[in-house]
């Protein structure tokens, strides 16, 4: 991997990524086939890293609105107990506006180069500097062997409910950043 010719490229609805593995069948076929549909009705906007000179697929993500809620948690104090830890001052709302990762896949041509974690400084870089509506936070259902990487990205878990789960609803809180890293 050239990253001199890494290039970042939104999807739209009649864009086509020819091929790309990951090791994982459904996140492959999520970019292979799915994402244009996803872009058009709305629900997700997909974006690749890729060779600006081969077309060489390295990682993709796809980001659609969210929510942190009370009923991600397990009782009413448990929110609380969350929302305080953000919000100690303030009124007091059922939800907090988030970013959601709905997918994201690196290939298996580059694993360990840090295209994984490029991707991650890319969207909190993006929606810390420039976003275009409130939001605080990140979300994502990460697969429970991908947990050690997104821990050390600085996400958490949000609660205890989803503990060894095969996915496990995490957050980072995008006020954690220096806004000019």
């Amino acid at each position: 991997m050239n990253k001199e010719n890494l290039q970042l490229r939104r999807l739209g609805e009649n864009d086509k990524v020819l091929a790309f593995d990951c090791g994982d069948e459904d996140l492959n076929d999520f970019i292979l086939t799915d994402a244009p549909l996803y872009y058009r009705v709305r629900l997700a906007t997909s974006y690749v890293w890729e060779d600006s000179i081969t077309g060489e697929v390295f990682g993709y993500f796809s980001l659609a609105h969210d929510r942190i809620s009370l009923t991600d948690f397990p009782s009413n104090s448990a929110y609380n107990r969350f929302r305080k830890q953000f919000f100690a001052q303030g009124k007091m709302f059922k939800s907090y506006p988030a970013l959601k990762i709905c997918r994201l896949a690196t290939s298996k041509s580059c694993r360990g180069e840090g295209i994984g974690s490029m991707i991650i400084r890319t969207i909190i870089a993006s929606y810390r500097n420039d976003s275009k509506a409130g939001c605080r936070f990140i979300t994502v259902d990460a697969y429970a062997d991908a947990l050690p990487f997104y821990y050390k990205q600085g996400f958490l878990p949000l609660s205890k409910t989803d503990e060894g789960a095969d996915t496990r609803l995490l957050y980072f809180d995008l006020q954690s950043v220096n806004p000019h890293e």
